[in-house]
This record gives structure tokens, sequence and C-alpha cells, in this order.
């Protein structure tokens, strides 16, 4: 099993905000501190806002934050957002095909499998990922 990139920068962009809790950050400087694509994370960010885990503030000085305490945010719960599906196998999706799901085994496994990866993660809060600042490599203002 493997996450989308998209779920990975979502993480990523809540860590560095919860880390940067005294102020906003910008799109611009998160791309640059992870090295990613500014417009990839713009979506990203759309993303986290429109599921109330980011809050945007528009205008010159704008920029994101938290939109809840960090130990609000479940992990499970950002996954369940930003993944399009977790589709393990074929006989997950609607477009099955395989022959062998009215008997298959493997089907009842990996359901079990996916549900004990969400419960994990689940007990889990942005809080338990937290950083300092220095952790990004910056240097505090002056």
């Amino acid at each position: 099993m493997r996450l989308t990139n998209f779920s990975d920068y979502a993480l990523r962009v809540l860590m560095y905000a919860a880390a940067q809790s005294d102020r906003l950050i910008t799109i611009e400087e998160t791309a640059d501190v992870y090295g990613i694509s500014r417009a990839h994370l713009m979506k990203v960010a759309n993303q986290l806002t429109r599921g109330g885990f980011l809050k945007a503030v528009r205008g010159r000085s704008g920029g994101l934050a938290l939109a809840k305490r960090p130990e609000r945010i479940k992990l499970g719960d950002v996954l369940r957002m930003t993944e399009p599906d977790f589709a393990l196998v074929e006989c997950f999706t609607e477009g099955n095909r395989c022959i062998l799901s009215p008997r298959c085994r493997l089907r009842g496994a990996l359901r079990e499998a996916l549900a004990a990866f969400t419960a994990t993660l689940d007990r889990y809060t942005l809080a338990d990922l937290l950083l300092n600042p220095d952790d990004f490599g910056l240097r505090p203002a002056a």
C-alpha cells in the first residue's frame, strides 16, 4: 500500500502549520521548505481548507493557519479526505471483473488490514507529530 503524494503533502503542510503556530504560513514558503510545486501545494491547501483542517486569511498579510488545535486533527481523518480511494485490489472497485470475487477469501483479509491501518491512524493526531520550527531548517525571524 502506498499513499498518494497529495496525502503526503497534506500531512506535511499540517505539520508545518502546526510548527508555526504563532504566525500565518504561505504556500510559497511551504513549497520552498519542502522543495515541492507551489501549484500542487495550492490544491492541497485548498482541500485542507475546505475540509476544515486549515483556515485561510486573505489579503496582503494573509496566509494559512490550523483551523483546529493539533490534538483535534486525527491523521485518519486527513487521509480519508485526501486519498481518492483505498482500493487495495481490483475487487474493492466498482468495475471489479475478477472471477474469484464470489469465493475469494483475500478480500476479507485485505479489508481487515485496511480497517486496522485506518484505526491505527485514528489513534494519532497532528499533536503527535509536532516539530520545532528549527526542524524545518528555518532560522527564527529577526
